[in-house]
């Protein structure tokens, strides 16, 4: 199997999370920031991630824009990767945008990074299971 994971990280979570999901994943996996590829021109692979935080009530807007920005890949399978520090995940925003592009869902994973004192602004106890549960949907 080959996998593109597309990601932006302003703090280091998603980061993190795309570097734990390239290990969990069998076969060939390429990471690229949103400026290091083409939406025009995706790389080859069998199934995309898309990962993001939420900013400003929105998803991060470089992600937005390179989402609304492929061209040719109806019937591609893709995973949604979204963090964010309010109650409200922005998974269903990156879907929209997806799916008009005729791209097919296979997951969804969302984390609200903590603001209590334990945690500051990192993820959640125990993020590194469900980001091994996403892995084994992308097989």
């Amino acid at each position: 199997m080959k996998y593109a994971i597309i990601y932006w990280s302003r703090y280091g979570n998603g980061k993190k999370i795309v570097n734990r999901l390239e290990k969990k994943l069998p076969g060939e996996t390429k990471l690229f920031k949103t400026d290091e590829a083409d939406p025009k021109a995706m790389p080859e692979a069998d199934f995309y991630v898309f990962s993001a935080p939420a900013e400003a009530f929105r998803v991060q807007r470089n992600m937005r824009s390179f989402m609304k920005g492929i061209k040719g890949m109806e019937g591609r399978k893709y995973g949604i990767i979204n963090t964010h520090g309010m109650d409200r995940n922005w998974l269903g925003s990156m879907e929209k945008v997806l799916t008009k592009k005729k791209m097919k869902m296979v997951a969804g994973l969302d984390f609200k990074v903590g603001k209590e004192a334990n945690t500051g602004n990192a993820l959640p106890d125990g993020w590194e299971a469900e980001v091994d549960e996403f892995a084994n949907k992308l097989k």
